[in-house]
């Protein structure tokens, strides 16, 4: 098996950016993406902030090439997984073994809750073509073909871990010489069936989210898609640019305690951690930075950082949750904070927790503040954890 997998390119869209540079830009500036509802037609306009793409579909449309009934998640994920793959400049890609590893939990369902607004006034009325992209593995399906990749194409759906355990899948292809190239992460669209499924789950805030504060009140939903390519070291060797760093752990744990809430012990995001560091051959010290699943519902940053205290006490590294940019976006939130992952050790800093103000009581640490310069980022731990019990961590580490 191969000794390393290397991370070559680069790809994300999310409300606080259309591309990597744009994303840089917003951190520094602290400006987060969070906003009242103004693309997506609902009933909670006005009531809940979300964190929407900039762009509309219309406009994802003229930058994808993609079709008029493109679902969003299709869009997202096209733009986002095509970044990736130009950063990277493989040469010869054609002849190279390339997978397509694509992780979402909605699918097509914003084009299915338009069909259905005229199917139920009318049973005659509404387009069938705008639900043949409903279910999951069919925006992985559209954009694997737009990009031209048919050797591996595969979809993983686990929840808020999906697109984190798609980037170590995609890491375990190329280890076990399966494949040469892997394009991995997720996207998810806000659909009205997630907003009001959150909201019936009483967790989402109705101003703008504050992970690991002490009055934290739910989480912002968002949207987006990242994705990393990952190649082996044969590959690697062929590029004329330098790696921007490595997969060096993962693991994904399950806890079963419930179907929507964290263990209050975190057990599972306790051995997802634990795992991480075992596979990348590091101790807890050695971590300089932490991306937080952080969410900021009671539970999860209760349930997670009980866990980080059972790994890291007495020493905390630097850690914050990018949610308080870019909202939760679910099923891509993995892949999405895995390009902010890499971006840490590339640029040697660590992002800000915005608007925390006041740390959680029984917890020994508390979240970065501040933008941070010319950090000594080596080796960083992010944080997926999803509903049922599915915990996913990602290390990165210095190539």
């Amino acid at each position: 098996m191969s000794s390393a997998v290397y991370i070559v390119g680069l790809g994300v869209i999310s409300s606080i950016g259309n591309n990597v540079e744009e994303h840089m830009a917003a951190f520094e500036r602290e400006e987060a993406g969070m906003g009242e509802i103004s693309k997506l037609d609902t009933i909670h306009k006005g009531e809940l902030p979300v964190a929407e793409v900039k762009l509309t579909n219309d406009e994802l449309i003229a930058l994808t090439g993609l079709p008029e009934n493109s679902s969003r998640t299709s869009l997202l994920s096209s733009v986002a997984a095509k970044q990736a793959l130009d950063d990277a400049a493989i040469p010869a890609l054609e002849q190279l073994r390339v997978g397509f590893v694509s992780a979402n939990t909605v699918g097509g369902m914003d084009q299915s809750e338009d069909f259905f607004v005229d199917f139920l006034a009318d049973n005659n009325k509404g387009k069938l073509r705008h639900v043949h992209e409903h279910e999951c593995g069919s925006i992985t399906e559209i954009v694997a073909s737009q990009l031209g990749i048919h050797d591996i194409v595969t979809t993983i759906s686990t929840a808020c871990s999906s697109s984190a355990n798609a980037i170590f899948y995609g890491a375990r292809l190329i280890k076990n010489d399966l494949a040469d190239v892997v394009i991995a992460g997720g996207a998810d669209s806000l659909t009205k069936f997630t907003l009001n499924g959150f909201n019936t789950l009483m967790i989402l805030d109705k101003e703008f989210c504050k992970p690991f504060d002490e009055n934290r009140a739910g989480l912002n939903l968002g949207e987006g898609a990242g994705y990393l390519v990952l190649v082996s070291e044969k590959v690697k060797r062929s590029l004329k640019k330098e790696a921007y760093c490595i997969l060096s752990g993962y693991n994904n744990s399950n806890d079963a305690f419930h179907q929507t809430a964290s263990s209050p012990d975190g057990t599972g995001s306790f051995m997802a951690m634990k795992g991480a560091l075992a596979k990348a051959g590091l101790q807890p010290a050695d971590i300089s930075y932490i991306n937080l699943h952080g969410t900021g519902t009671p539970n999860n940053d209760s349930a997670e950082g009980t866990a980080i205290k059972r790994v890291f006490d007495p020493y905390y590294p630097p850690m914050s949750s990018t949610k308080s940019y870019t909202g939760h976006t679910l099923g891509a939130s993995g892949g999405i904070e895995a390009v902010f992952s890499v971006m840490a050790i590339k640029n040697q800093i660590i992002y800000p927790n915005l608007r925390f103000s006041t740390p959680i009581s029984d917890m020994p640490f508390a979240p970065v503040t501040s933008f941070l310069k010319n950090q000594p980022v080596k080796h960083v731990l992010s944080n997926s954890f999803g509903f049922g019990g599915n915990c996913t961590s990602l290390i990165f580490s210095v190539a």
